[in-house]
């Protein structure tokens, strides 16, 4: 398998794909592409790229809207192109959540530097911790995959960002205020119950039976640790599972989704060679 990182671009002009494509190639990368945002969607869930470069303007799912699904799906970079250049523009993109923005016409030989930084940045594991693993289950903490029986598990971005800090600190008990903050923000620091539903999911997605806290364990009022030994034993200061009945747990989650949302929406503020890609 290569370990040459995937890049997908989407743009409804097929010479700028060729362009950015061979541009990348040249560069080391591995690059798939899609006329649409239909197509990238398709090829994004069956290909799982490290990267994704969406024009902003195509004919059926415009390119915020991919990214949003996408995000939905897995975390993974998202780098904007877009032949609108305006400071407005840009910080619509960057808003919504996309890591880097690129106005056409651009040089090619920029890409290569710029996807490099990117996902650099945006990678979140430490130096030698690229995989974590414990019984059937990898947590890629550069490329951002967790596999289980060789299998792909799908992750929200939100359920992402909770298991990469227990998987980074594996073996160590994170304070409930940490996972709090890191994940969600300050305002949820002592938002406990908010943190306890979030963990059932993952839980649950890692393999853990009903009633059981699977690798993750508990320490009531205190915080939660990723537990990676090989043979895990009790731990007497380690509590129950906390799971949660399915049905509580998708009221719950409801609830809670809906309480963060109308949080977010108020925090929300006023927007702060070769031929050159996009050019006529």
């Amino acid at each position: 398998m290569s370990t040459k990182p995937l890049v997908l671009i989407a743009d409804d002009e097929p010479r700028i794909t060729k362009l950015v494509s061979l541009a990348l190639e040249e560069e080391g990368f591995r690059v798939i592409s899609a006329g649409n945002g239909e197509e990238a969607l398709r090829k994004a869930e069956q290909y799982r790229p490290d990267m994704v470069l969406l024009d902003i303007v195509m004919p059926d799912i415009d390119g915020i809207e991919v990214m949003q699904q996408l995000r939905e799906r897995r975390p993974v970079p998202v780098v904007l192109l877009t032949a609108k250049g305006s400071i407005a523009d840009k910080a619509k993109g960057l808003d919504l959540g996309a890591d880097d923005y690129i106005a056409k016409p651009f040089h090619p030989a920029e890409l290569g530097p710029r996807v490099r930084a990117i996902l650099r940045r945006t990678s979140g594991a430490a130096p030698g911790r690229g995989i974590v693993a414990f019984d059937d289950v990898e947590i890629d903490l550069e490329r951002r995959l967790v596999t289980k029986g060789g299998q792909y598990v799908s992750f929200s971005r939100t359920e992402w960002h909770l298991l990469e800090h227990l998987a980074a600190n594996a073996g160590k008990v994170i304070l409930h205020v940490e996972l709090l903050s890191k994940v969600w923000g300050p305002e949820y620091r002592d938002d406990t119950q908010y943190l306890r539903v979030w963990v059932s999911r993952v839980r649950r997605k890692l393999g853990a039976k009903p009633g059981e806290p699977g690798r993750i364990k508990t320490y009531m009022g205190i915080g939660y640790r990723l537990d990676v030994d090989p043979s895990p034993s009790s731990d007497p200061s380690e509590d129950g599972a906390e799971e949660i009945p399915a049905d509580e747990l998708g009221a719950e989650m409801a609830a809670l989704e809906e309480e963060a949302q109308s949080l977010a929406a108020d925090r929300e503020g006023p927007a702060h060679g070769r031929p050159r890609v996009g050019s006529a």
